[in-house]
C-alpha cells in the first residue's frame, strides 16, 4: 500500500471499513466524491472543532454542502500524497490540532516534503481510501495513521486524540456509509 510507504512508523491509528456491492474502482471513487450534504454529522462535527479556529483565524474545516469533502480538505491545508488507480488514495497534512487556533501550518506541498518534514512541535496525519476486491464484495477502508515530531509533541497529541478520537471515528464511519450509498446507487 501507498500509505505503507508513506507512513511505515506511527504512534496513532484509527482503521475503519465497510463491505459494497459495486467494484473497487467505482468505491473508490465514491470516497473520493462524498460531499459533506451526504453526512450531516460530519458537518456539525466539523463545525464544531472549527469554533475556535473561526474565532482566531476567521476559517475552519471544510463545511461546504455539494463539493467534495476530500477536494475541500485538500483545498484548506491536506495535501494530496499519492494515488494508485482505482485501489488507493492518500492525503496527509502537517499541524498542530491541540492548539486552539490550530497553530502555525508549514507549508508542504507533496508528499516528498511531508515525508522529509521532521521540525519539533508537530504531527504529521496520513489518511487513505482504499479498496480490495473480496469475490462477492468489495471492501472499502480508510486509515488514518499519525506520527509526532518529537516527545512533548506526543504527549499533546495524546491528550487531544483521547478527546477527538470518538467524532474522528464517527466522521470516518460516516464517510465511508456515504461513499457505499454512493458507488451502490452507481452515482
Amino acid at each position: 500500500m501507498l500509505l505503507d510507504e508513506l507512513m511505515p512508523h506511527y504512534e496513532f491509528e484509527e482503521v475503519h471499513s465497510i463491505r459494497l456491492s459495486a467494484p473497487p474502482e467505482r468505491a473508490l471513487d465514491a470516497a473520493k466524491q462524498a460531499t459533506p450534504g451526504e453526512m450531516p454529522l460530519v458537518r456539525l462535527l466539523f463545525a464544531i472543532r472549527s469554533l475556535p479556529a473561526v474565532f482566531s483565524r476567521g476559517s475552519g474545516l471544510p463545511t461546504g454542502r455539494s463539493e467534495p469533502l476530500l477536494g475541500q480538505m485538500l483545498d484548506s491545508g491536506f495535501v494530496f500524497l499519492g494515488e494508485e488507480r482505482g485501489w488507493e488514495v492518500v492525503a496527509g497534512v502537517v499541524a498542530q490540532p491541540w492548539r486552539v487556533g490550530g497553530g502555525p501550518e508549514p507549508d508542504i506541498r507533496n508528499a516528498d516534503e511531508f515525508v522529509a518534514f521532521e521540525r519539533p512541535g508537530y504531527m504529521k496525519a496520513a489518511m487513505n481510501f482504499s479498496v480490495e476486491f473480496r469475490g462477492d464484495h468489495t471492501e472499502l477502508r480508510t486509515e488514518t495513521r499519525v506520527l509526532t515530531t518529537d516527545p512533548v509533541s506526543r504527549r499533546r497529541f495524546g491528550r487531544y486524540w483521547r478527546v477527538i478520537y470518538p467524532g474522528s471515528a464517527a466522521i470516518r464511519r460516516s464517510w465511508l456509509r456515504a461513499a457505499k450509498r454512493r458507488a451502490e446507487s452507481g452515482a
